[in-house]
């Protein structure tokens, strides 16, 4: 039963379902926008946007990474 888990979980990961999705907000103000400036500002406020969720994992990685490290050390 797990090994059936673990390959659908394999094909969701390595063969995406391609959306192509905004919401409601964004499409109205992307297609009524003359101008290219509207759409880089939208697609530069999502990478700001995202940064923080790398960030994190980031700093809890590497937390967890000197963690293990530590105990190691002290077990040796």
């Amino acid at each position: 039963m797990k090994s059936r888990n673990y390959i659908a979980v394999f094909f969701l990961l390595v063969f995406p379902v391609l959306a192509n999705a905004q919401c409601a907000m964004c499409r109205a103000a992307l297609e009524s926008s003359d101008g290219n400036i509207k759409a880089e500002a939208v697609n530069d406020g999502i990478v700001y946007l995202m940064i923080l969720p790398y960030l994190l994992v980031g700093v809890v990685g590497y937390a967890v990474y000197k963690l293990r490290k530590k105990r190691k050390a002290a077990a040796e």
